[in-house]
């Protein structure tokens, strides 16, 4: 008798071809709810900094104007050079601070449709909304994590290489660097490795937190657990997503790139022989919508996809480990195949403790 299939998913432990096609069925029957939240966290993330970046050029243009009208063998002026480091750190720190909130927000966004759709359920977005907002702290603050774990050692290589660059062309000239960068190589080699399986032991993390709201430390420790004994498999499949979306997003860039040309030749045709900055970004514009348009697209699908197969990665190795499959099936109202986990066992989409 085959497991009960109430959403996107059968309530027993997946095989390959139940991840991938229910991440896409997932994707086809809650479209508006994840390209919804998608469109409208990139593409405000994408308006805003728009708008951010036209404020600060209407403060600069002038000292933008001059340094970029400089002769050749002509210092700009200080006040020009300070007046645009500041413009361009405000937009970095403001451009992290709307990518952490954006990410953090479409992070625990999938799950929370996830969860829904391995029950088939009903999900409204403002629904969506509502969980990934009271979720968006500690998913921020897991991915900064996440991400930190992952690169510490290739951060330790690189600050070794450097050393061992800087001491040995010091000591032997052009030498030193051949082997400076034969260690680099090696160094890789080593540390690579490491940061992979860094990265797929926490890779479950992002879903721990909206599931069973997990806290930051919480969640990077019931990945790790979960993770445990199927690390092979966890990254072959996690892998394989990213791979799939990465393809995906890049084919889906191609006919906006194509599109963007043919307005940016009119525009450039048009211009004088010696025009301005300005004059020359207005004539670019149509290929800066086209490719602006064609990286929100291509986020979308590189946020939403792996995310579901990581997710759904989640929910096997529970059913696998904890035998998930029938409180799922209670959960969903039909009749489960097996006994529902004693109490103690984390509970699906509550609080973990």
């Amino acid at each position: 008798m085959p497991p009960p299939k109430p959403g996107v998913i059968p309530l027993a432990p997946l095989r390959l071809g139940d991840v991938l096609g229910g991440a896409f069925s997932t994707m086809g029957r809650y479209f508006k709810q994840l390209f919804g939240m998608a469109a409208a966290l990139y593409g405000g993330a994408a308006l805003l900094m728009a708008a951010a970046v036209a404020v600060a050029y209407s403060a600069v243009s002038g000292h933008l104007e001059r340094v970029v009208t400089l002769d050749q063998g002509e210092a700009a002026a200080s006040g020009d050079i300070a007046a645009l480091v500041i413009a361009g750190s405000v937009l970095v720190v403001l451009g992290i601070v709307i990518l952490a909130i954006v990410s953090g927000l479409m992070y625990a966004a999938v799950p929370a449709v996830l969860q829904e759709a391995v029950l088939g359920r009903p999900l409204a977005f403002a629904t969506v909304w509502r969980r990934a907002w009271s979720r968006v702290l500690p998913m921020i603050g897991t991915l900064f994590l996440t991400a930190l774990i992952a690169m510490v050692p290739g951060a330790l290589l690189m600050a070794a290489f450097l050393g061992v660059m800087v001491s040995l062309i010091a000591m032997d000239g052009g030498g030193g660097a051949a082997v400076a960068i034969s260690v680099g190589v090696l160094g890789v080699l080593i540390t690579g490795p490491l940061a992979a399986w860094l990265w797929i032991k926490v890779c479950l993390a992002p879903a721990a937190v909206v599931f069973e709201g997990c806290g930051v430390t919480g969640a990077l420790r019931r990945s790790s657990h979960l993770v445990r004994g199927d690390w092979w498999r966890v990254f072959g499949i996690v892998l394989l997503a990213g791979v799939m979306a990465a393809v995906a997003a890049y084919v889906v860039q191609i006919p906006f790139s194509v599109l963007g040309v043919f307005p940016s030749m009119i525009g450039t045709a048009s211009l004088g022989d010696d025009p301005s900055t300005a004059a020359v970004l207005v004539a670019m514009s149509g290929y800066f919508v086209a490719t602006l348009l064609g990286q929100l697209v291509s986020q979308i699908i590189s946020a939403t996809f792996p995310q579901l197969v990581t997710g759904l990665l989640y929910v096997d190795r529970r059913m696998r480990t904890e035998n998930l499959g029938p409180a799922l099936a209670e959960a969903a109202g039909v009749p489960p195949q097996g006994p529902v986990p004693p109490y103690g066992a984390p509970p699906y989409g509550s609080a973990h403790h």
